[in-house]
């Protein structure tokens, strides 16, 4: 969860410290006192956009830092791990973005310097905002069918992945066949330099690490005269003249002479030298048995020398033309016949080609039916679950109806795919067109989310969504700016009342003009604003009880000063904490759902 986060240089926020509750937070305050300051702050805390004009006159930069407590799951530790962060002593994460009067962005995290796409990487699996822009998100069709998948869970997750491995594979083929027979004459070209090439090479026939050893040869036959001197000087030198010179016995009869005076002697010291003139001796037998092996060996052989220039001068063709070294014109060899493979264009190798296309066109069609199935089935029950959700947000006359239909495909489409019969748009989620529709009241048709409902109806869709969706989130943070826009009254109460049901599971922060939904809150914060030398300033604290009570007054009706509305205050405060206390407690941190799970609640 979020512990706090601390606003500096901010709008017209100065410095504020924002403590948060695990459960609901509500942020109030008066108009253009900087509440939006604290929802731009998570904006930027989650790698969002920084802009310049956000930080306040007079400030060098704005700042952002949040710390979070117990977030260490899998994919977040991995996250900080990766970027080489570490977090404090007592657990917790530190996370800090800045944005400088010239609009240079930093963002850090827990200690370490990091590309602000970490925070929004690491914000994907800890905060979620939903403000105006989400309410417009919502009403795109891709958006509704993810709102769909996250709500079936496991029931659409699994289908779709078998989808997509074997999309994946179909358009890999789809995409070679077409190329293949669009570029047959460019292919054809290319596939005869390519065959000439590995002609060439097959003809020289090239071994590994060949140049390398030719090169070793050349140098030998070339210097043999003068190798022949030196090695037979090593050997006179190590086992005597061929001639049995007696003046010259080398360095083995040395040793014997050597050997025979010690052990002679009566010395036992000396004696005890002549065992290890016996290991030089048997080392230098072996080094002297060595050079008459390379003297044996080395010959002049100026015909020998002739062939190995040759064979040079064949892999010195090669390596001009298609690499450094012999080692990497068997590289280029390899490519080019796996590249080859890729070109043919003859009648049987296109056929080949279009078998296994359709192949996999019939395997993928049965993964789209299978996962359109779930999809269909999860709608039935998220349009219930929704419906119930609403009725409880003063619109007990609406439905809400989640369909799922397919996008048909033009003939030229190179995503088309057959699935029953139909010719349908395959892309990357399936062949679905998932659309929210909402009727009114009972006698009203079902229309599109955004035709059917007005902005404060959308609002309370949303909050209805994610009440349905909470279980299914695992996101812990959920932060709603003025989603109660455009409502007030009943719906506002009802509002609240999900929140805080919301709260169960989640943590909840909401900016909010309504005292209704401010009431149910666990923590309330409010956004002073005050003016000093001319320079107006914002900060942030948290009310205690008998503040929060004039507070609400001031939101009920600017009546903070009267008695009347310090007591409805009261009585909105006290009716709030009694329905608290009389809903059901619920574990924090629910579990991602299925569509089988929710069966299973009987929904």
């Amino acid at each position: 969860m979020l512990a706090e986060m601390r606003i500096q240089g901010l709008g017209v926020i100065e410095d504020a410290l924002l403590e948060l509750h695990p459960g609901f937070t509500v942020v109030t305050g008066e108009t253009g006192a900087g509440k939006t300051m604290v929802v731009t702050g998570l904006h930027l805390l989650s790698g969002g956009r920084s802009e310049a004009s956000k930080v306040r006159t007079g400030s060098g930069r704005a700042v952002v830092e949040g710390r979070f407590d117990g977030v260490f799951a899998e994919h977040v530790a991995r996250i900080v791990t990766d970027a080489g962060g570490e977090p404090d002593e007592d657990g917790s994460l530190i996370a800090m973005r800045s944005v400088s009067a010239d609009g240079r962005s930093r963002a850090h995290l827990g200690g370490r310097t990091v590309p602000v796409n970490v925070l929004s990487d690491l914000a994907d699996g800890l905060l979620a905002v939903h403000g105006q822009n989400d309410q417009l998100r919502l009403l795109r069709s891709a958006e509704q069918r993810d709102v769909l998948d996250r709500f079936a869970g496991d029931a659409v997750a699994e289908p779709l992945a078998r989808y997509r491995e074997v999309r994946e594979r179909w358009q890999a083929v789809v995409t070679e066949l077409t190329e293949r027979q669009t570029r047959s004459r460019e292919l054809a070209q290319q596939a005869d330099l390519l065959r000439h090439g590995l002609d060439e090479i097959t003809a020289v026939a090239p071994q590994a690490g060949e140049d390398a050893e030719l090169a070793e040869q050349v140098k030998r036959l070339a210097a043999a005269d003068e190798l022949r001197a030196a090695a037979t000087a090593a050997h006179d030198a190590v086992a005597g003249a061929g001639d049995g010179d007696p003046d010259a016995p080398g360095a083995l009869g040395l040793l014997g002479e050597a050997r025979r005076r010690l052990s002679g002697t009566e010395d036992s010291a000396l004696r005890d030298l002549e065992p290890r003139l016996a290991e030089a001796a048997v080392l230098l037998t072996d080094v002297g048995a060595e050079l008459g092996g390379y003297l044996d060996g080395l010959e002049a052989d100026p015909q020998r020398l002739e062939q190995v220039l040759a064979r040079q001068a064949d892999l010195k063709r090669l390596t001009r033309k298609y690499a450094a070294d012999v080692d990497g014109v068997l590289a280029w060899a390899e490519d080019a016949s796996a590249r080859l493979s890729t070109m043919d264009t003859s009648e049987g190798a296109l056929a080949e080609l279009a078998a296994r296309r359709d192949e996999l066109a019939g395997q993928l069609a049965g993964h789209a039916a299978a996962l359109s199935k779930a999809r269909t089935a999860a709608a039935g029950e998220l349009s219930s679950e929704v419906t119930a959700e609403l009725s409880g947000l003063a619109m007990g006359q609406a439905e809400i109806e989640v369909t799922v239909g397919t996008r048909a495909a033009e003939a030229s489409d190179p995503h088309g795919l057959k699935v029953d019969g139909a010719l349908v748009h395959a892309g990357a989620d399936g062949v679905d067109e998932v659309e929210l529709r909402l009727r009114a009241h009972g006698g009203a048709p079902p229309l599109p989310v955004h035709k059917a409902a007005s902005g404060g109806e959308l609002s309370r869709v949303m909050l209805a969504i994610e009440v349905v969706l909470a279980h299914a989130d695992t996101v812990p943070t959920l932060v709603f700016d003025e989603v109660d826009a455009g409502v007030g009254g009943r719906a506002a109460v009802e509002i609240g009342r999900r929140l805080a049901r919301l709260a169960r599971s989640h943590q909840v922060l909401v900016v909010t003009h309504l005292p209704q939904v401010a009431a149910f809150a666990d923590r309330h914060c409010v956004v002073d604003k005050g003016t000093a030398d001319g320079i107006t300033r914002s900060g942030v604290r948290v009310l205690e009880q008998s503040e929060r009570v004039l507070e609400l007054a001031r939101m009920l009706a600017g009546m903070d000063d009267t008695e009347s509305g310090r007591a409805h205050a009261e009585e909105l405060l006290a009716a709030a904490e009694a329905d608290k206390a009389a809903a059901p407690k619920k574990a924090r941190g629910g579990k991602k759902k299925t569509v089988s799970a929710a069966r299973k609640r009987g929904k």
